[in-house]
């Protein structure tokens, strides 16, 4: 991709991604966006949809492979790098409660998400991706996804889209139910454990946690939170076990004869954990008291983010209007009945069984 002779093109498509993801970061900084917590990841790919509906076919060809490049490479490290953002000891912290609801929340998701794709007649691998999206945390769950389900980037795209509808919902809704009283019998932590397991972004998780306890008096916005991270470190596990099942599915080909399949496995996700590990250990090693302390996090958090909005606004340059189209209404409509799983179910689950492990 990076090849000599091809060089220059690429670098191109890699700049013109570049140039999009700063005026992502930029927009993202205006009091409208910042409130309605839109991070550069989402306002990234909205950019990139607005260009591929737009100039996309005044773009030279020879630039496609940087581009891509984005959605490939960079996504991976920027997955990698996500680790920083988490330490071991932010899950002990919370405790058996909230590792047993992100648990049934991520893998009953994603098997209700197969199940329903199915019922709809939504093809696999649109399902997986929405569902996954829903399940871990939201666009970065759907990134990681990408490279093992190996899906059109149109549809890494629509799954996106879903998870940035129903999670932008989400975090206006969960302040409405915590201020109406509707979530009082889940107490305090249960709240902060619902939420974090619940909502689909680490946006939307503090956006909705900050606007039911501002100064973290309560112990909500904090312990969502970690939850929620949590919930984000069960992306490498999901990704290996997705990574076996596909390869298993693949073994059939067309005329009925089984052939040998090789199995994606997805070394960053490895990569994540490692890092996580890492992140823990510098923490002990520089005594800090929380993971924003460690020495360099803040760089490398913000690096991240952007290799992050680099990749979702490349698969946004690739994602028109016709594309959409194609794939119809239902995708939605299966986004928005797991919604209403994770918002009944979640709170069910929260309610009778996260006390029993209190």
């Amino acid at each position: 991709m990076l090849k000599k002779g091809n060089r220059g093109n690429t670098l191109h498509g890699i700049l013109l991604i570049t140039l999009f993801t700063f005026a992502a970061f930029y927009i993202a900084e205006i009091p409208f966006v910042k409130h309605l917590s839109f991070s550069p990841l989402i306002v990234g790919i909205i950019l990139g949809m607005l260009y591929a509906n737009s100039l996309r076919n005044h773009l030279p060809e020879t630039w496609v492979p940087g581009i891509k490049f984005c959605t490939k490479q960079v996504l991976r490290a920027g997955i990698v790098l996500y680790g920083f953002r988490l330490t071991l000891t932010q899950v002990a912290s919370v405790g058996l409660p909230a590792i047993v609801i992100d648990t049934i929340i991520v893998a009953g998701t994603i098997f209700l998400g197969i199940w329903l794709g199915r019922l709809l007649k939504i093809d696999k691998e649109t399902s997986l991706m929405t569902a996954t999206g829903s399940a871990i945390c939201g666009a970065a769950a759907v990134l990681g996804a990408e490279p093992v389900v190996k899906c059109e980037g149109h549809k890494t795209a629509i799954a996106v889209s879903t998870v940035v509808i129903f999670g932008t919902i989400s975090m206006f809704l969960y302040p409405v139910l915590y201020r109406t009283g509707l979530l009082s019998a889940l107490g305090d932590t249960g709240v902060a454990i619902y939420t974090g397991s619940t909502l689909h972004e680490v946006a939307h998780v503090a956006g909705a946690g900050n606007a039911m306890d501002p100064t973290d008096s309560l112990g909500i916005a904090g312990t969502a939170t970690i939850t929620k991270m949590i919930r984000v470190m069960m992306l490498a596990p999901v990704l290996v076990i997705m990574g076996f099942a596909l390869a298993k599915g693949r073994k059939a080909t067309g005329n009925g004869r089984a052939e040998k399949s090789k199995i994606t496995i997805p070394w960053f996700a490895f990569g994540f954990i490692g890092v996580i590990c890492l992140n823990s250990l510098l923490q002990y090693i520089t005594g800090a008291e929380s993971v924003k302390d460690i020495p360099f996090n803040g760089v490398i958090e913000y690096i991240d983010t952007f290799m992050l909005t680099m990749a979702m606004t490349a698969l946004g340059t690739d994602t028109s209007i016709e594309k959409f189209k194609q794939a119809g209404a239902k995708p939605f409509l299966l986004a928005g009945l797991l919604f209403v799983w994770l918002v009944g179910g979640g709170y069910l689950l929260t309610k009778y069984l996260a006390p029993s492990f209190m």
